[in-house]
């Protein structure tokens, strides 16, 4: 997936003047041909997040629009208050690509893990936030951030992620996805966790429960509207995230629950990782697993519920 993104920053800048790549500490030799081929549009920053932010802020003033590619951790928590002032205050076209969301780096342990970068540019206004399922889908999001109005920021996963997302079912930035309808439970994914929820509604479809599958590849904005039309009806909604359940996605989807009158409330459960720093060492299935956000607990989440 992080291949497929910076490659695609490439094949635009190419075809748009306007954009210009801005990497801290990446890898040797990443983006090389770039590099050789638009030297005066790609720069690559040292250690200095805050600097790189403000950098980014300055060149899209500029009418340049701006990508800006570093591990998440160090894009959300050091330079915070240059993304809310710098980009969010004045509206940036400044693209954040964020390596490792979510818990990625598991053998680095807790300082590399992005467990709250959903949370903490969720709280920024004019911030969007984009976790794509995989590769595929991807390509098909960079070239709608071209011309996204503000800043945005892309959460990446490892890369090599197994391919779950559907050609044929539209990708609009914005917008939330409708995978399938179900009557019973609505399972609410966002970024990597798409894969767990499909294969939970194939078993839960095994015992007669049907699920809905909505992913909101989109976290903010929000699509309330899809959401509420797919919620409609059913008896329990399960979000699943690989990111703290305080203020990301869970939250997001019980804030709309708590304030919509339904005919019948649903039961609603947040899937994701407690209040805790991970405090194992690992791969990034292993902590997934360990906190439950896989295909095991999403099914015996939607049988508790509907019990």
């Amino acid at each position: 997936m992080r291949g497929k993104c910076l490659n695609m920053v490439h094949k635009l800048a190419k075809e748009d003047e306007r954009i210009v790549f801005l990497g801290s500490d990446l890898g040797f030799g990443t983006l090389k041909q770039f590099r050789e081929e638009l030297p005066e549009r790609f720069i690559m920053e040292g250690i200095n997040e805050a600097h790189a932010i403000g950098m980014a802020a300055g060149l899209a003033f500029d009418g340049r629009i701006v990508y800006v590619n570093t591990i998440a951790t160090f894009l959300t928590r050091r330079s915070y208050e240059q993304v809310a002032l710098d980009l969010c205050l004045h509206k940036a076209n400044v693209r954040l690509i964020g390596n490792g969301g979510g818990m990625v780096y598991a053998p680095l342990g807790s300082t590399h893990l992005a467990i709250e970068d959903i949370a903490i540019m969720r709280a920024l206004p004019n911030m969007a936030i984009v976790a794509v399922a995989d590769a595929e889908e991807m390509e098909r999001l960079m070239p709608q951030t071209v011309d996204w109005q503000g800043p945005l920021y892309i959460r990446l996963a490892k890369g090599y992620d197994p391919i779950v997302s559907d050609p044929a079912i539209p990708f609009v930035l914005g917008k939330g996805m409708e995978i399938q309808r179900g009557a019973d439970v609505l399972l609410v994914a966002t970024g990597v966790t798409l894969g767990p929820a499909k294969e939970a509604a194939k078993l839960l479809a095994e015992t007669g429960v049907s699920c809905g599958i909505l992913h909101m590849h989109t976290v903010k904005p929000f699509d309330t509207a899809l959401f509420l039309d797919m919620a409609q009806g059913v008896r329990a909604v399960i979000s699943v995230e690989e990111h703290t359940i305080l203020g990301g996605l869970g939250s997001a989807v019980a804030e709309i629950l708590a304030e919509t009158p339904f005919a019948r409330q649903p039961r609603f459960k947040r899937l994701g990782i407690p209040d805790v720093f991970p405090d194992k060492y690992g791969t990034q299935n292993q902590l997934m697993a360990r906190y439950g956000i896989d295909t095991e607990t999403i099914v015996g989440t939607a049988k508790a519920l509907l019990a």
